[in-house]
């Protein structure tokens, strides 16, 4: 996880409201937060998340509002100014004015009444005057209007004319003083955090959008499937086709390396990208931009001479941020051009650096470079598989040319249930492209190279992904699908070594219940003492195809530990006399998740092996006399 806001990066702006504003910050540009105001998103650029923003009054002759960095001792005032006075006792209503106790305690002591008119039955009781807020209010609309207009310091001079123009504050209690600051805070102050964009608050950003794309998974849901999984990093290792070998030529003995998981995600790429983060491949390296090929547009920032491409910002938490130069100094910009000897004393590679920057480096059309371990496997049921939530993490599984400085690029494979269960079928992996000299190649044209070489291309990705996910030896299977989990199991299953944990994820208890069923202790018994008479006489190796029947859907000697879970975080309100859980809490599917573990049946009869040894009997000394 970078630990600095990157150009071209997802953030997500906690608004004082308390909701989330989910953009990408592109450099040059201007970021717009409705009422609270625009900022140029230079400002935010190579600096720390979780701090909090002030938007500060615009000055004359700019269009944007300017930041300013508010220390924590400013956020927490209220908190530390609470902590230091002394409280009321437990049960007590604090009163803030002692001349009106005999007021109170007599307004207090009244009972209202609502009697139906026909009936003359008492229809609500209440012993509290509800007063009319307009009333106590005295600062009119017209008059926060002007405020607003006139700049009021970030909201902070709103807030304080509402304390002063409230008739009643001294009648409220100081759970009510609190509560009414808080509300006018929310409503009125200009302030945002910036937040990264991770799996947790993308997940918590889904559920309040859409949670129907990721299934109603919770935050809690996708840890549990990361933890009963066992999804960690796997270790480095060096790419598969590092030595440019041609798909054609004969594949070397597969090598079992640990940390390969098979995922079977239709949570938009939520799922993937939880696991990705667990096995530190999600995120790019710190420090690659992006390079756009278009001119970038200029900046809202200008200067007296001049506009500048690449501007500075002074990182004091006192004083807002400034462009170098904005008080009226000259503003100069040189460019280094380098020199010619030590250009051609250098590599071709380093010399197209110097001249043209960071450029993308390209695919080589002869290897297609894959990692053995810390991989994921991803099966999908389309064409393409729907990652579209990786794209927040600058990682487009439809891109073919993505930049192969992401992780993902060489850990992430993506393979379709028809590819995997009859591959013969798919018409990628069934027409091999044939191999053609160089000589030949050179002698087509460029659209009819550019062509072969992409097919190519395209035929060993796919070769390569099915017959190493055929191979099998998978460290684990997570699942997220509205599949029946009981075909899914029927085909992945014999694709995991033994050991390998499983975690499955449901919306409804139905159909993890079946499935805990097939796989119950009775199944297996059954299975044991009375096999079907299809499964007489087959090897182990063929038992594992087991295609299934109405007693034995699937073969329930090859997992061990089915059980059924769920479980759901509350919010609670923590007060003294007050504290109960949350009643505004979202509501939805609960979530269920289902955990077992692969093994390996053992060949032929189990016998106990081993020296026994008599247990001499202990008599007691009245025994023996």
């Amino acid at each position: 996880m970078h630990s600095l806001v990157q150009p071209h990066g997802w953030v997500a702006l906690k608004l004082p409201s308390g909701n989330l504003r989910v953009l990408q910050v592109t450099p040059n540009t201007t970021i717009s937060l409705g009422k609270y105001g625009s900022f140029p998103s230079n400002l935010i650029i190579h600096r720390p998340y979780h701090l909090t923003y002030e938007l500060q009054d615009r000055q004359p002759g700019e269009n944007f509002n300017r930041l300013r960095i508010v220390p924590a001792s400013e956020l927490y005032s209220d908190i530390l100014s609470s902590s230091t006075s002394t409280s009321s006792p437990e049960g007590e209503t604090p009163i803030t004015n002692d001349e009106e106790d005999v007021e109170n305690a007599i307004a207090a002591a009244v009972e209202y009444s609502l009697v139906d008119p026909e009936s003359g039955a008492i229809v609500a009781r209440t012993d509290r005057a509800e007063l009319d807020a307009s009333a106590r209010q005295t600062l009119s609309t017209e008059e926060i209007e002007a405020l607003k207009k006139d700049g009021t310091d970030a909201g902070r001079d709103i807030i304080a004319k509402l304390m002063l123009r409230h008739t009643a504050i001294d009648q409220k209690t100081q759970y009510s003083l609190a509560k009414y600051k808080l509300l006018k805070t929310k409503k009125y102050i200009r302030r945002f955090c910036v937040l990264p964009m991770d799996v947790p608050m993308l997940a918590n950003w889904q559920l309040e959008k859409d949670s129907s794309k990721i299934l109603e998974m919770r935050e809690e849901m996708i840890a549990l499937l990361g933890c009963w999984a066992n999804v960690h990093f796997g270790g480095e290792d060096q790419c598969e086709n590092v030595d440019a070998q041609e798909p054609d030529n004969e594949d070397p003995e597969p090598v079992h390396a640990p940390g390969r998981w098979l995922v079977v995600d239709d949570t938009g790429g939520l799922l993937t990208a939880a696991m990705a983060e667990r096995m530190s491949i999600l995120y790019s390296p710190e420090g690659n931009e992006v390079v756009e090929d278009e001119e970038e547009p200029e900046s809202p920032i200008t200067c007296r001479e001049g506009s500048l491409s690449h501007r500075q910002v002074s990182t004091n938490t006192n004083d807002p941020p400034r462009l170098e130069g904005e008080e009226g100094d000259d503003v100069k910009m040189t460019t280094e051009v380098p020199d010619q000897d030590a250009l051609e004393s250098q590599s071709p590679q380093s010399t197209r650096k110097a001249l043209h920057g960071n450029v993308k480096p390209r695919w080589n059309g002869s290897q297609e470079p894959f990692a053995h371990s810390n991989t994921l496997t991803v099966v999908h049921a389309n064409q393409q598989p729907n990652l579209t939530f990786l794209r927040d993490y600058d990682f487009d599984v439809t891109n073919p040319a993505q930049s192969p400085s992401h992780p993902l690029t060489t850990h992430l494979m993506t393979i379709s249930w028809l590819q995997l269960v009859e591959p013969e079928l798919d018409n990628t992996y069934a027409s091999p492209v044939p191999n053609v000299s160089p000589e030949v190649i050179r002698s087509w044209k460029a659209n009819r190279r550019g062509t072969y070489h992409r097919k190519r291309r395209r035929w060993a990705k796919v070769r390569h992904i099915v017959d190493s996910t055929r191979k099998g030896e998978f460290s684990g299977l997570v699942v997220a699908s509205t599949m029946d989990p009981i075909s899914i199991m029927r085909c992945t299953v014999p694709l995991l070594a033994g050991g390998a944990p499983i975690a499955i994820y449901s919306q409804s208890p139905e159909p993890l219940t079946a499935l805990v069923d097939c796989y119950s202790i009775a199944r297996r018994a059954a299975w044991v003492a009375n096999p079907p008479e299809e499964a007489i006489g087959k090897t182990p190796e063929e038992l594992e195809q087991w295609p299934g029947d109405e007693e034995f859907p699937v073969n329930p000697s090859l997992v061990l530990g089915a059980a059924l879970q769920t479980s759901r975080v509350r919010k609670w309100q923590v007060l003294p006399g007050r504290t109960h859980p949350l009643m505004t809490s979202r509501g939805g599917a609960e979530g269920y998740v289902f955990t077992a573990w692969r093994v390996k049946p053992a060949e032929g009869k189990v016998e106990a092996r081993g020296k026994a040894r008599a247990r001499k009997r202990k008599l007691d000394e009245s025994t023996k006399e």
